[in-house]
């Protein structure tokens, strides 16, 4: 009986101890990791500054069980954010600064802990250095349950490596396949659409794209307008000698939308027209593969292209459908004149009676020849 008291003192006499010693560690934290990315650091910074990938390589889609992602309105630059929930977790984050292809910073806030996370990226031997870095606090309820993980140190040590390595694998492999498909001579119907226009350098068209295409989607769950199909850009002029692009970013609609005045989003009407159809599959950083092979296309097949119509890209296949880039796919809609197909008509031999001498002979057209568009 005494044993069992001494050993119950014991144990509770080391429980204190460990509490004690556990509840006085330090809550604060502060961990740098870095690795080589194999890509540019342009496609490295536009990547992580989309929170719409970190899905395929953040730590977190591994760690945390059952977790779901909630997307707003901008997922991207500064003032982008999302959520998430989990079976043991729920967390809010924000990007509060950006600095192009150079650094990003952002702030955290999850359960039990907030935290502030900055990315930065530096051209390298082999590709990109991304270095990591992260600095916050924990409470006490995270102190027990990361002690007997090794720590939180330890434990955010492993996800970042982790996401580094996730990173350079997804990249690696996933924005480096790609194919395009020439498809040939289509239609495109008529269509109403709901756009929104904006001018800038063509090098940062993608970027800009990205970030007018998520809050024209959110103006149309916002107004309950359903949409007629998948989102496209129409391509309004091009200015050479300043090297800027004006595009409208459009999202069909059953019918033509009457807006209210001073919005920054308009209707549009679109006539049918003929096209040449090129498809890529694989991520939007390969564009000037697609447009390239559809421009080679038409010169060679002699095509006439149609200065009064305006290039299309279609996005059939984005990451709200699909979260790897290999699969995305784009649809460039060049309009071009149908061609004039020649069509022979060769004439039906007719039997006639035997003529006499008193009647005149009889001609038939041998062949003819009729154009048609």
């Amino acid at each position: 009986m005494r044993i069992i008291k001494y050993t119950f003192l014991l144990l509770l006499l080391f429980s204190i101890g460990l509490f004690v010693y556990i509840f006085t560690q330090n809550g604060n934290y502060k961990i740098t990791r870095s690795q080589i990315i194999k890509a540019s650091r342009y496609t490295v910074f536009e990547y992580v500054n989309d929170y719409k990938n970190w899905e395929t390589f953040h730590s977190m889609k591994q760690r945390l069980s059952g977790v779901t992602f909630d997307y707003k309105a901008q997922t991207s630059g500064k003032g982008g954010s999302f959520s998430w929930k989990s079976d043991s977790d729920n967390g809010f984050m924000k990007t509060n600064f950006v600095k192009d292809n150079d650094s990003i910073a952002q702030k955290m806030v999850s359960d039990g802990y907030n935290a502030t996370i900055n990315w930065k990226f530096k051209d390298t031997i082999g590709g990109t250095k991304v270095t990591y870095s992260t600095k916050g606090s924990i409470g006490v309820l995270q102190k027990f349950s990361t002690f007997f993980q090794g720590g939180i140190k330890s434990i955010l040590n492993n996800d970042i490596d982790r996401t580094l390595y996730n990173l350079n694998k997804t990249l690696d492999f996933e924005l480096k396949t790609y194919s395009v498909k020439v498809n040939g001579v289509a239609q495109r119907n008529a269509a109403y659409f709901i756009k929104q226009s904006f001018t800038c350098k063509t090098k940062n068209l993608s970027r800009n794209i990205k970030i007018v295409m998520p809050k024209l989607v959110y103006f149309f769950k916002k107004n309950n307008i359903p949409m007629a199909g998948k989102p496209f850009v129409l391509y309004e002029t091009t200015t050479l000698k300043t090297d800027e692009v004006t595009v409208s970013v459009c999202i069909p609609t059953q019918q033509l939308v009457a807006l209210m005045e001073g919005s920054d989003v308009s209707s549009g009407e679109m006539e049918a027209f003929t096209c040449i159809k090129t498809t890529l599959k694989g991520d939007y950083s390969h564009r000037d593969a697609l447009w390239k092979k559809a421009q080679d296309y038409i010169l060679e097949k002699d095509f006439k292209p149609n200065f009064a119509g305006k290039y299309i890209e279609r996005y059939t296949k984005t990451i709200d459908d699909v979260k790897n880039p290999s699969k995305w796919e784009t649809e460039l809609y060049i309009p071009v004149f149908p061609k004039v197909v020649p069509t022979v008509v060769t004439a039906t031999t007719v039997s006639v009676p035997p003529i006499s001498s008193e009647n005149q002979p009889v001609h038939s057209t041998s062949e003819a020849s009729q154009e048609i568009p």
